[in-house]
């Protein structure tokens, strides 16, 4: 037997799971950022366990009565839906340009020298 969720709950636990998120997105924010290492394993696996509380939150949404809107509940799980998305294409960004290791220095040249350069070959 199924039993439907009232939206309201529905609501109530999927912003629940969105206000976790971005905290653990701002945390791995702050150790790219301040630390510049990379996020350990323990939040990796957070992350993962958060995931799928999100999907399963997503379906009760979808499946919870349709007669009734989300209200401003629902209006704030999107905005922090955006959040987490803006925020994780962020740590994205960072855990590439740590992954790539530090940067190497660029030696600059000016125009006249290399082609002193190609013109002594």
């Amino acid at each position: 037997m199924v039993v439907l969720m009232k939206r309201s709950e529905a609501v109530d636990k999927h912003l629940e799971i969105c206000e976790e998120l971005l905290a653990l997105a701002l945390e791995e924010n702050r150790i790219l950022r301040e630390e510049k290492k990379m996020p350990g394993a323990k939040i990796l696996t957070r992350k993962e366990e958060l995931l799928l509380r999100l999907t399963a939150s997503v379906e009760a949404l979808k499946a919870s009565e349709k007669g009734t809107k989300g209200g401003p509940g629902l209006a704030l799980a999107r905005e922090r839906s955006m959040q987490i998305l803006r925020l994780d294409r962020e740590n994205e960004q960072l855990l590439l340009r740590h992954s790539l290791g530090a940067p190497r220095p660029v030696v600059a040249q000016s125009l006249a020298a290399a082609a002193q350069l190609y013109a002594s070959r």
